[in-house]
Parts: C-alpha cells; sequence; structure tokens
C-alpha cells in the first residue's frame, strides 16, 4: 500500500482511489456490447474505433505516468485500461466481417502503433528529460480536451429528441465522479494536465445529469412519416480524439417496420458514441 501514498498526503490517495474505482467501472461499461457480440457472433455493424482510440488514450496516460514521478495511480488505472481494450478489440477482430477488420488493423497500425512510437521517439530524443513529462502532459491534454465532442453530440441528442434513452444515468454519474476524483488528484498534486480536461468532464457530467432530470418523464419527439427519398446520412463517431464521418446511402422509412430498424441502428450508434465518451475520456 505504500506505493500509493502519493505525496503522503490522505486527499490525495482519496481522490486517486476515486478516480480508479469510477474509471475502471467505465472501462467496463461495454462488457454488455461484447457479451452480445459474442452470443451472436457478429459485430452487428458496431465499429470498433472508439476501442482503438480509447486505448491510445490509455496507452498516452500511461506513458505519462512513467515519465513524471509519484504517478501510481495513473499507471494502476491505465495500465486496467490497457488490458481491457485490448480484449474489446481481440473480440472485435474475431467476430468481425473482413472488410471492418482489415480497417481495424490499420488503425491500430496508424495510430497504436505508428502515432504512439512517433510521440515515443519525438519527446526522448528531441526534448531533454527534465522537460520530457511537461511535453507529454501537453499531448495528452491536448488528447483528452479533443475527445469531448461525443458528451455534445449525445446532449444535442437528448435536447432534439426529449428522451433520456441514448444517455444512461448510471454511465453519466460514473463519467462525473471520475472527473471529479481526477480533477482533485490533479489539482492536489499541481498537474494541471489532469486537473484542466478533468474540468471539462465535470462540466459536461453535470449538464448530462440536469439534462436526464429534465427529460426522463418528457414524451420522446417523433417524426411524421414521409415519402421515400434517397438521403445522405452522415454518421459521426467520436473516439473519447478523432471524429470518423461516414456517409451512407440511406432511404426513409415509409412504414413502421422501417423505422424500427433504424432506431435500433440509431440505438446502436449512440452506443458508441456513449461508450468513446466514457474509454477515450478516462484519465
Amino acid at each position: 500500500m505504500a506505493m500509493f501514498t502519493v505525496g503522503h498526503h490522505p486527499w490525495v490517495f482519496a481522490s486517486g482511489i476515486l478516480g480508479n474505482l469510477m474509471s475502471f467501472l467505465v472501462y467496463l461499461a461495454p462488457i454488455p456490447t461484447f457479451t452480445r457480440i459474442i452470443k451472436k457472433r457478429s459485430t452487428e455493424g458496431f465499429q470498433s474505433v472508439p476501442y482503438v482510440i480509447a486505448l491510445f488514450s490509455a496507452m498516452l496516460w500511461m506513458y505519462y505516468g512513467l515519465v513524471k514521478t509519484s504517478a501510481s495511480f495513473l499507471l494502476t488505472v491505465n495500465g486496467f485500461g490497457c488490458l481491457i481494450e485490448i480484449i474489446y478489440i481481440s473480440i472485435y477482430l474475431i467476430f468481425a466481417p473482413r472488410r471492418a477488420r482489415i480497417l481495424t488493423l490499420r488503425l491500430l497500425v496508424l495510430i497504436n502503433l505508428g502515432g504512439f512510437c512517433l510521440i515515443l521517439m519525438v519527446t526522448n530524443f528531441m526534448v531533454k528529460r527534465p522537460h520530457r513529462a511537461k511535453a507529454v502532459g501537453w499531448v495528452c491534454l491536448i488528447f483528452a480536451v479533443s475527445v469531448f465532442a461525443a458528451p455534445l453530440s449525445i446532449m444535442r441528442l437528448v435536447i432534439q429528441t426529449k428522451s433520456v434513452e441514448f444517455m444512461p444515468l448510471p454511465l453519466s454519474v460514473c463519467l462525473t465522479l471520475s472527473a471529479v476524483g481526477w480533477f482533485f488528484y490533479g489539482i492536489l498534486q499541481m498537474d494541471l494536465y489532469i486537473a484542466m480536461p478533468n474540468t471539462l468532464g465535470f462540466i459536461f457530467g453535470l449538464i448530462q445529469m440536469i439534462l436526464y432530470a429534465m427529460y426522463r418523464n418528457s414524451t420522446p419527439v417523433t417524426k411524421e412519416p414521409k415519402l421515400p427519398e434517397q438521403v445522405i446520412d452522415i454518421v459521426k463517431v467520436n473516439t473519447n480524439s478523432n471524429t470518423e464521418v461516414h456517409p451512407v446511402s440511406t432511404l426513409q422509412p415509409n412504414c413502421v417496420e422501417n423505422e424500427g430498424g433504424n432506431g435500433q441502428n440509431a440505438r446502436k450508434e449512440t452506443e458508441h458514441a456513449e461508450e468513446s465518451m466514457g474509454g477515450s475520456n478516462q484519465v
């Protein structure tokens, strides 16, 4: 237990424990999704991007914990994050169709191998040791701030539909408590690279819970059926840093059966946004 008495400050220890516990719960949130994938032996159109980016985020913060002294809590939570995301990605690769499997492998090589190795080389060979932690901290800070598009997209969907179906309260609470724990951990450690992104996490978490209280008993907004017409749907998937835009040609629903199918697709896309919001924003 001595390795976790960071700075011998009890509040640092308490905030680090809170951040770790809540982050563990957030990392475990996609388990029902992958249980379903294993049972159906199909990825059902789910995308691997959120998990690839979540793995990259955990790798970055783990690297920051290694170059920074007194960062045991960062190493534990992000070590667990790396392990669980590797498991998720491995399951995805087993059951994904060939095209999705190839895309996932390309992303892993480009982002997790190429991108991370580039950061390692630049910070080790171009940055002097006394400034290395600051350089890696800035990379982590910029990456963490850039992934907050996922909560924004979820909140916009809740406001538009007046429904909290796609914003589970337990996950929002865990994300908020995680942000609170890591914010105080960063402040007490005088580490702004940890504290600053979690300020946004705390604010967005509070807004999500306020929206939940506002719309939990509201009647969802439904659209009137329209005549069939060819349209282009833009599906944005935030990944925790990058946003992919996938043009998909779809036929607008003109019957109840099609509306049900589109609702299921929307639910899958939104579950991905929620999971990416969780995994990628972990410190």
